[in-house]
């Protein structure tokens, strides 16, 4: 996988206020970023999410471990809301 840099994970991540309640998600999906970041703390194996979640990539996971850094540093994270009409 090529290295990506901290705005490239982090342009993985997206917020939609008509979906997951508003809560950051991996961009395209349903999946809560906080859901992967709890797993990878139970100690599940990116591997194993990987096969748990198939559409997901291995930089997905990565996107929130660095979403996750950011947050525990209290600085703001400018990710995009997504628009409707």
């Amino acid at each position: 996988m090529k290295h990506l840099t901290r705005e490239e994970l982090l342009k993985r991540i997206w917020i939609d206020p008509e979906w997951c309640g508003g809560k950051p998600c991996i961009r395209g999906h349903r999946i809560w970023v906080s859901l992967i970041l709890d797993l990878l703390a139970a100690g599940a194996p990116m591997a194993e999410i990987l096969n748990d979640y198939p559409g997901l990539v291995e930089a997905d996971i990565l996107a929130c471990i660095a979403y996750g850094s950011e947050m525990s540093r209290e600085r703001y994270v400018d990710i995009p809301l997504v628009a409707h009409a």
